[in-house]
């Protein structure tokens, strides 16, 4: 009888802790996660952005380097030569200069908030589409949860591949 009775409470512990470690197991879910660093460098998408910033960006750089190289050029002639220039020739040769300078100072701030602003529109772009295949992933996997960069995860949770893959794909199609 002592020995049913330990039987039957032995049996009956492991079936709570069973029932314990499932409901346990489905309220923490599945979670999966993902290298977000590696997913934008690989990206076809990234590498479309940085073509695409470069194309519309690189002639106005370089002429902007070539702007600054003449100024430069001028005011090394200027502070050369004021000393055997008239003052009139001197006065307006400055002022000029100085005109210049401060139309270039605009141009390189304009240029550097153009540069941002439109660097932002395309990565804003090109995360959500990341977004979107992250999603689409992790609603195939069943995942519920998925942790960006997290400090150690293990392989087998990890999709980075799984979405860059889908990336690519994407990519090739456009």
């Amino acid at each position: 009888m002592h020995k049913v009775s330990k039987l039957i409470a032995s049996v009956f512990a492991a079936s709570l802790m069973l029932v314990v470690g499932s409901a346990t197991a489905q309220a923490q879910g599945k979670i999966a996660t993902i290298r977000a660093a590696e997913l934008v460098q690989q990206s076809p998408q990234f590498k479309a952005g940085q073509t695409q910033m470069k194309s519309e960006f690189d002639k106005r750089k370089s002429d902007l380097e070539a702007e600054a190289k003449k100024l430069g050029e001028d005011l090394q002639k200027f502070k050369r030569e004021q000393d055997v220039m008239s003052a009139d020739a001197r006065s307006k040769t400055e002022k000029d200069l100085n005109t210049r300078k401060i139309d270039f100072d605009y141009k390189q701030r304009q240029f550097g908030e153009d540069f941002q602003k439109r660097d932002k529109e395309l990565t804003e772009s090109m995360m959500g589409k990341i977004k979107a295949v992250i999603e689409a992933v992790a609603k195939e996997k069943g995942v519920d949860v998925v942790v960006q960069d997290p400090v150690y995860a293990t392989a087998a949770i990890d999709i980075t591949d799984d979405v860059l893959k889908r990336l690519q794909t994407a990519g090739a199609g456009k």
